[in-house]
Protein backbone atom coordinates (compact mmCIF):
# COMPACT_ATOMS: atom_id res chain seq x y z
CA UNK A 1 0.00 0.00 0.00
CA UNK A 2 1.69 3.22 -1.13
CA UNK A 3 1.84 6.42 0.88
CA UNK A 4 -0.24 8.13 -1.80
CA UNK A 5 -3.07 5.64 -1.35
CA UNK A 6 -2.95 5.83 2.43
CA UNK A 7 -3.10 9.61 2.27
CA UNK A 8 -6.64 9.46 0.91
CA UNK A 9 -7.86 8.47 4.36
CA UNK A 10 -5.44 10.43 6.53
CA UNK A 11 -7.55 11.55 9.49
CA UNK A 12 -8.95 15.05 9.33
CA UNK A 13 -8.73 17.31 12.35
CA UNK A 14 -11.75 16.52 14.47
CA UNK A 15 -12.89 17.92 17.79
CA UNK A 16 -14.37 15.38 20.16
CA UNK A 17 -17.54 16.66 21.83
CA UNK A 18 -17.23 14.65 25.00
CA UNK A 19 -14.53 12.76 26.85
CA UNK A 20 -14.62 9.78 29.16
CA UNK A 21 -13.82 10.14 32.85
CA UNK A 22 -10.43 8.47 32.43
CA UNK A 23 -7.89 8.29 29.64
CA UNK A 24 -7.22 4.84 28.24
CA UNK A 25 -3.55 3.91 28.32
CA UNK A 26 -2.37 2.73 24.90
CA UNK A 27 0.73 0.87 23.80
CA UNK A 28 1.94 0.75 20.20
CA UNK A 29 3.41 -2.59 19.08
CA UNK A 30 5.48 -2.04 15.97
CA UNK A 31 6.44 1.52 15.01
CA UNK A 32 6.59 1.20 11.23
CA UNK A 33 4.61 2.89 8.52
CA UNK A 34 1.05 1.93 9.51
CA UNK A 35 1.66 2.99 13.13
CA UNK A 36 1.93 6.57 11.89
CA UNK A 37 -1.81 6.80 11.23
CA UNK A 38 -2.62 5.15 14.57
CA UNK A 39 -0.45 7.68 16.38
CA UNK A 40 -1.86 10.66 14.47
CA UNK A 41 -5.38 9.55 15.40
CA UNK A 42 -4.64 8.76 19.06
CA UNK A 43 -3.08 12.19 19.53
CA UNK A 44 -6.49 13.68 18.70
CA UNK A 45 -8.37 11.58 21.25
CA UNK A 46 -9.17 13.37 24.54
CA UNK A 47 -9.82 10.06 26.30
CA UNK A 48 -6.72 8.13 25.22
CA UNK A 49 -2.97 8.52 25.59
CA UNK A 50 0.06 6.65 24.29
CA UNK A 51 2.17 5.58 27.25
CA UNK A 52 4.44 2.94 25.70
CA UNK A 53 5.85 1.72 22.39
CA UNK A 54 7.71 -1.42 21.38
CA UNK A 55 9.80 -2.30 18.35
CA UNK A 56 12.33 -5.05 17.63
CA UNK A 57 14.75 -2.65 15.93
CA UNK A 58 16.86 -0.79 18.53
CA UNK A 59 16.12 2.94 18.57
CA UNK A 60 13.27 2.75 16.09
CA UNK A 61 10.48 3.38 18.62
CA UNK A 62 12.33 6.37 20.09
CA UNK A 63 12.90 7.92 16.66
CA UNK A 64 9.28 7.28 15.71
CA UNK A 65 7.94 9.06 18.79
CA UNK A 66 10.22 12.07 18.32
CA UNK A 67 8.99 12.39 14.74
CA UNK A 68 5.47 12.85 16.07
CA UNK A 69 6.38 15.32 18.77
CA UNK A 70 6.16 12.76 21.57
CA UNK A 71 8.79 12.34 24.28
CA UNK A 72 10.38 8.88 24.55
CA UNK A 73 12.13 7.78 27.73
CA UNK A 74 14.07 4.70 28.70
CA UNK A 75 11.81 1.96 30.08
CA UNK A 76 13.68 2.14 33.40
CA UNK A 77 13.44 5.93 33.72
CA UNK A 78 11.21 7.56 36.29
CA UNK A 79 10.94 10.74 34.21
CA UNK A 80 7.66 11.55 32.47
CA UNK A 81 7.39 10.41 28.86
CA UNK A 82 6.53 7.43 26.70
CA UNK A 83 8.47 4.31 27.69
CA UNK A 84 10.08 2.30 24.89
CA UNK A 85 10.65 -1.47 24.87
CA UNK A 86 12.64 -3.92 22.71
CA UNK A 87 9.61 -6.15 22.10
CA UNK A 88 5.92 -6.52 22.88
CA UNK A 89 6.48 -9.09 25.64
CA UNK A 90 8.66 -6.72 27.66
CA UNK A 91 6.10 -3.95 27.27
CA UNK A 92 3.16 -6.13 28.33
CA UNK A 93 5.09 -7.40 31.35
CA UNK A 94 6.06 -3.94 32.59
CA UNK A 95 3.04 -1.81 31.77
CA UNK A 96 -0.55 -1.64 33.02
CA UNK A 97 -2.15 -1.00 29.66
CA UNK A 98 -5.80 -0.68 28.69
CA UNK A 99 -5.24 -1.29 24.98
CA UNK A 100 -2.64 -1.84 22.28
CA UNK A 101 -2.48 -1.21 18.56
CA UNK A 102 -0.78 -4.15 16.85
CA UNK A 103 1.02 -2.57 13.89
CA UNK A 104 3.68 -5.19 13.18
CA UNK A 105 4.31 -7.09 9.97
CA UNK A 106 1.72 -9.80 9.24
CA UNK A 107 3.53 -12.86 10.56
CA UNK A 108 3.92 -11.26 14.02
CA UNK A 109 0.22 -10.39 14.37
CA UNK A 110 -0.79 -13.60 16.11
CA UNK A 111 1.79 -13.77 18.91
CA UNK A 112 1.43 -10.06 19.75
CA UNK A 113 -2.37 -10.22 19.77
CA UNK A 114 -2.66 -13.46 21.73
CA UNK A 115 -0.15 -12.29 24.35
CA UNK A 116 -2.02 -8.99 24.80
CA UNK A 117 -5.42 -10.67 25.05
CA UNK A 118 -4.04 -13.13 27.61
CA UNK A 119 -3.05 -10.12 29.72
CA UNK A 120 -6.62 -8.80 29.50
CA UNK A 121 -5.54 -5.93 27.24
CA UNK A 122 -7.90 -4.72 24.51
CA UNK A 123 -6.48 -5.03 20.98
CA UNK A 124 -6.91 -3.11 17.76
CA UNK A 125 -5.26 -5.46 15.27
CA UNK A 126 -4.22 -4.15 11.89
CA UNK A 127 -5.31 -6.05 8.81
CA UNK A 128 -4.82 -8.67 7.58
CA UNK A 129 -5.90 -10.37 10.78
CA UNK A 130 -3.11 -12.95 10.35
CA UNK A 131 -1.63 -15.27 7.73
CA UNK A 132 -3.24 -18.69 8.26
CA UNK A 133 -6.60 -20.02 9.34
CA UNK A 134 -4.98 -21.80 12.30
CA UNK A 135 -3.62 -18.46 13.51
CA UNK A 136 -7.07 -16.89 13.17
CA UNK A 137 -8.57 -19.66 15.29
CA UNK A 138 -5.85 -19.18 17.92
CA UNK A 139 -6.61 -15.45 18.09
CA UNK A 140 -10.36 -16.05 18.41
CA UNK A 141 -9.82 -18.58 21.20
CA UNK A 142 -7.63 -16.14 23.14
CA UNK A 143 -10.25 -13.44 22.74
CA UNK A 144 -13.01 -15.75 23.97
CA UNK A 145 -10.97 -16.89 26.98
CA UNK A 146 -10.21 -13.37 28.22
CA UNK A 147 -12.26 -10.34 29.16
CA UNK A 148 -10.81 -8.18 26.40
CA UNK A 149 -12.10 -6.53 23.24
CA UNK A 150 -10.59 -7.32 19.84
CA UNK A 151 -11.34 -5.32 16.70
CA UNK A 152 -9.71 -5.76 13.29
CA UNK A 153 -8.42 -2.71 11.43
CA UNK A 154 -10.76 -2.37 8.46
CA UNK A 155 -11.28 1.39 8.26
CA UNK A 156 -13.44 1.17 5.07
CA UNK A 157 -16.24 -0.06 7.36
CA UNK A 158 -16.43 3.56 8.60
CA UNK A 159 -16.97 5.03 5.12
CA UNK A 160 -20.51 6.25 4.41
CA UNK A 161 -20.49 4.82 0.88
CA UNK A 162 -19.40 1.41 2.13
CA UNK A 163 -22.22 1.58 4.67
CA UNK A 164 -24.61 2.39 1.82
CA UNK A 165 -23.64 -0.83 0.02
CA UNK A 166 -24.68 -2.84 3.06
CA UNK A 167 -27.89 -0.81 3.47
CA UNK A 168 -28.89 -1.49 -0.14
CA UNK A 169 -28.26 -5.22 0.17
CA UNK A 170 -29.88 -5.57 3.59
CA UNK A 171 -32.93 -3.54 2.51
CA UNK A 172 -33.96 -6.33 0.15
CA UNK A 173 -33.78 -4.00 -2.85
CA UNK A 174 -31.73 -6.60 -4.73
CA UNK A 175 -33.87 -9.53 -3.67
CA UNK A 176 -31.94 -12.71 -2.97
CA UNK A 177 -28.24 -12.21 -3.72
CA UNK A 178 -26.82 -15.14 -5.68
CA UNK A 179 -23.62 -13.89 -7.37
CA UNK A 180 -20.86 -11.45 -6.40
CA UNK A 181 -17.84 -10.35 -8.39
CA UNK A 182 -15.24 -8.35 -6.49
CA UNK A 183 -11.59 -7.47 -6.38
CA UNK A 184 -9.59 -4.81 -8.11
CA UNK A 185 -5.96 -3.93 -8.02
CA UNK A 186 -3.20 -1.80 -9.40
CA UNK A 187 -1.73 -1.78 -12.86
CA UNK A 188 1.62 -1.07 -11.21
CA UNK A 189 1.67 -0.81 -7.43
CA UNK A 190 4.01 -3.31 -5.80
CA UNK A 191 4.99 -2.18 -2.29
CA UNK A 192 8.33 -2.84 -0.64
CA UNK A 193 9.62 -3.16 2.92
CA UNK A 194 8.11 -6.10 4.86
CA UNK A 195 5.22 -6.53 2.42
CA UNK A 196 7.04 -8.72 -0.09
CA UNK A 197 8.66 -11.55 1.86
CA UNK A 198 7.13 -14.71 3.29
CA UNK A 199 9.01 -14.36 6.58
CA UNK A 200 7.34 -11.03 7.39
CA UNK A 201 4.24 -10.71 5.18
CA UNK A 202 3.27 -14.34 4.76
CA UNK A 203 0.88 -13.35 1.99
CA UNK A 204 1.09 -10.61 -0.62
CA UNK A 205 -1.58 -8.75 -2.59
CA UNK A 206 -4.32 -10.99 -1.22
CA UNK A 207 -3.62 -9.97 2.37
CA UNK A 208 -2.64 -6.38 1.66
CA UNK A 209 -5.57 -5.17 -0.46
CA UNK A 210 -7.60 -8.28 -1.28
CA UNK A 211 -8.95 -8.48 2.26
CA UNK A 212 -10.57 -5.04 1.77
CA UNK A 213 -12.42 -6.16 -1.35
CA UNK A 214 -13.63 -9.28 0.43
CA UNK A 215 -14.80 -7.37 3.49
CA UNK A 216 -16.76 -4.90 1.39
CA UNK A 217 -19.02 -7.57 -0.09
CA UNK A 218 -18.98 -10.20 2.68
CA UNK A 219 -19.99 -7.55 5.22
CA UNK A 220 -22.82 -6.47 2.93
CA UNK A 221 -24.30 -9.99 2.74
CA UNK A 222 -23.77 -10.78 6.43
CA UNK A 223 -20.54 -12.82 6.24
CA UNK A 224 -21.97 -16.21 5.23
CA UNK A 225 -19.73 -19.19 5.86
CA UNK A 226 -17.51 -20.26 2.93
CA UNK A 227 -18.20 -23.84 1.87
CA UNK A 228 -15.68 -24.47 -0.93
CA UNK A 229 -12.80 -22.45 -2.36
CA UNK A 230 -10.83 -22.90 -5.56
CA UNK A 231 -7.90 -20.49 -5.52
CA UNK A 232 -4.98 -19.34 -7.63
CA UNK A 233 -1.94 -17.14 -7.02
CA UNK A 234 0.97 -15.97 -9.15
CA UNK A 235 4.02 -13.68 -8.92
CA UNK A 236 5.00 -12.82 -12.48
CA UNK A 237 5.69 -9.14 -11.76
CA UNK A 238 7.07 -8.81 -8.24
CA UNK A 239 9.99 -11.18 -8.81
CA UNK A 240 10.81 -9.70 -12.23
CA UNK A 241 13.40 -6.84 -12.23
CA UNK A 242 11.67 -5.49 -15.35
CA UNK A 243 8.73 -4.50 -13.16
CA UNK A 244 10.34 -4.21 -9.72
CA UNK A 245 13.66 -2.80 -8.58
CA UNK A 246 16.31 -5.56 -8.65
CA UNK A 247 16.90 -5.68 -4.88
CA UNK A 248 13.20 -6.08 -4.12
CA UNK A 249 12.68 -8.49 -7.03
CA UNK A 250 15.41 -10.74 -5.62
CA UNK A 251 13.67 -11.12 -2.25
CA UNK A 252 10.08 -11.12 -3.54
CA UNK A 253 8.41 -14.45 -2.67
CA UNK A 254 4.72 -13.71 -2.06
CA UNK A 255 1.76 -13.38 -4.43
CA UNK A 256 1.27 -10.30 -6.60
CA UNK A 257 -1.97 -11.66 -8.09
CA UNK A 258 -4.67 -13.85 -6.59
CA UNK A 259 -8.04 -15.16 -7.71
CA UNK A 260 -10.66 -17.45 -6.22
CA UNK A 261 -14.06 -18.94 -6.85
CA UNK A 262 -15.89 -19.33 -3.54
CA UNK A 263 -19.20 -21.01 -2.78
CA UNK A 264 -20.86 -19.49 0.28
CA UNK A 265 -23.78 -20.50 2.44
CA UNK A 266 -27.22 -19.28 1.28
CA UNK A 267 -26.38 -20.37 -2.28
CA UNK A 268 -24.12 -17.39 -3.04
CA UNK A 269 -21.14 -17.55 -5.40
CA UNK A 270 -18.19 -15.19 -5.01
CA UNK A 271 -15.81 -14.51 -7.91
CA UNK A 272 -12.70 -12.75 -6.57
CA UNK A 273 -9.48 -11.36 -8.06
CA UNK A 274 -6.84 -8.91 -6.77
CA UNK A 275 -3.52 -7.62 -8.08
CA UNK A 276 -0.48 -5.50 -7.20
CA UNK A 277 0.59 -5.44 -10.85
CA UNK A 278 -1.04 -6.45 -14.14
CA UNK A 279 -1.29 -5.43 -17.78
CA UNK A 280 -4.77 -3.99 -17.34
CA UNK A 281 -6.24 -0.91 -15.68
CA UNK A 282 -8.76 -2.93 -13.65
CA UNK A 283 -9.96 -6.53 -13.53
CA UNK A 284 -13.50 -5.16 -13.30
CA UNK A 285 -16.01 -3.40 -11.11
CA UNK A 286 -17.59 -5.06 -8.13
CA UNK A 287 -21.07 -6.32 -8.95
CA UNK A 288 -23.72 -7.81 -6.70
CA UNK A 289 -26.50 -9.69 -8.52
CA UNK A 290 -29.85 -10.41 -6.92
CA UNK A 291 -33.19 -11.75 -8.06
CA UNK A 292 -34.79 -8.28 -7.90
CA UNK A 293 -31.90 -6.01 -8.83
CA UNK A 294 -28.19 -5.61 -9.42
CA UNK A 295 -25.61 -3.19 -8.02
CA UNK A 296 -22.45 -2.03 -9.78
CA UNK A 297 -19.69 -0.52 -7.61
CA UNK A 298 -16.95 1.26 -9.62
CA UNK A 299 -13.51 -0.22 -9.02
CA UNK A 300 -10.56 1.45 -7.31
CA UNK A 301 -6.90 0.50 -6.92
CA UNK A 302 -7.93 -1.12 -3.65
CA UNK A 303 -10.96 -0.80 -1.41
CA UNK A 304 -9.12 0.76 1.52
CA UNK A 305 -10.95 4.07 1.33
CA UNK A 306 -14.17 4.57 -0.52
CA UNK A 307 -15.82 3.50 -3.76
CA UNK A 308 -14.52 4.58 -7.19
CA UNK A 309 -17.53 6.72 -8.09
CA UNK A 310 -21.35 6.75 -8.00
CA UNK A 311 -22.80 3.25 -7.78
CA UNK A 312 -25.48 2.13 -10.23
CA UNK A 313 -28.60 0.20 -9.26
CA UNK A 314 -30.29 -1.89 -11.96
CA UNK A 315 -34.00 -2.79 -11.59
CA UNK A 316 -37.10 -3.69 -13.52
CA UNK A 317 -39.95 -1.25 -12.87
CA UNK A 318 -43.43 -1.79 -14.33
CA UNK A 319 -41.98 -4.12 -16.93
CA UNK A 320 -39.25 -1.69 -17.94
CA UNK A 321 -35.52 -2.21 -17.41
CA UNK A 322 -34.12 0.87 -15.66
CA UNK A 323 -30.93 1.94 -13.97
CA UNK A 324 -30.03 4.92 -11.84
CA UNK A 325 -26.99 6.20 -9.95
CA UNK A 326 -26.66 6.16 -6.19
CA UNK A 327 -25.24 9.60 -5.27
CA UNK A 328 -21.96 9.50 -3.38
CA UNK A 329 -22.26 10.10 0.34
CA UNK A 330 -20.13 12.85 1.87
CA UNK A 331 -17.43 11.64 4.22
CA UNK A 332 -16.72 14.40 6.74
CA UNK A 333 -14.29 12.62 9.05
CA UNK A 334 -11.13 10.66 8.28
CA UNK A 335 -11.61 6.89 8.23
CA UNK A 336 -8.51 6.08 10.25
CA UNK A 337 -9.66 8.45 12.99
CA UNK A 338 -13.08 6.78 13.01
CA UNK A 339 -11.44 3.35 13.22
CA UNK A 340 -9.66 4.35 16.43
CA UNK A 341 -12.65 6.31 17.71
CA UNK A 342 -15.05 3.39 17.29
CA UNK A 343 -12.58 1.05 19.05
CA UNK A 344 -12.22 3.41 22.02
CA UNK A 345 -15.97 3.98 22.20
CA UNK A 346 -16.52 0.22 22.29
CA UNK A 347 -14.15 -0.07 25.25
CA UNK A 348 -15.50 2.94 27.14
CA UNK A 349 -19.18 2.13 26.59
CA UNK A 350 -19.11 -1.66 26.64
CA UNK A 351 -20.12 -1.96 22.97
CA UNK A 352 -19.39 -4.87 20.61
CA UNK A 353 -16.22 -4.80 18.55
CA UNK A 354 -16.65 -2.50 15.52
CA UNK A 355 -15.07 -5.14 13.25
CA UNK A 356 -15.42 -8.49 15.03
CA UNK A 357 -12.92 -11.31 14.68
CA UNK A 358 -15.78 -13.77 14.19
CA UNK A 359 -16.35 -12.21 10.76
CA UNK A 360 -12.75 -11.63 9.73
CA UNK A 361 -11.99 -15.28 10.59
CA UNK A 362 -13.79 -16.06 7.32
CA UNK A 363 -12.04 -13.26 5.47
Amino acid sequence: MSDAVLNQFTPATYKEESAAERKLKFGIIGTGWIAESHTESLKRMPDAEIVAAADLIPGKAEAFLRRYGLKPVDRYAAAPGIRCYPDHAAMLAAEELDAVCVCTYNTAHTVCTVDALNKGVHVLLEKPMCVTLDEAVEICRAEKANNALLSIGFQPRMDENMKMIKKIVQSGELGKVYYIQTGGGRRRGIPNSTFIEQKTAGIGAIGDIGCYALDMVLNAVGYPKPLTVSGYTSAYFGANPKYNNPADAARFNVDDFGAAFVRLEDDIVLDFRISWAMNLDTPGDTIILGTEGGLRIPSTECWNGSVGGPMILYKEVAGKQVSFPIPLCEQKTGLFYLKLRSFIDAIQKGLPAPVPSSEILYN
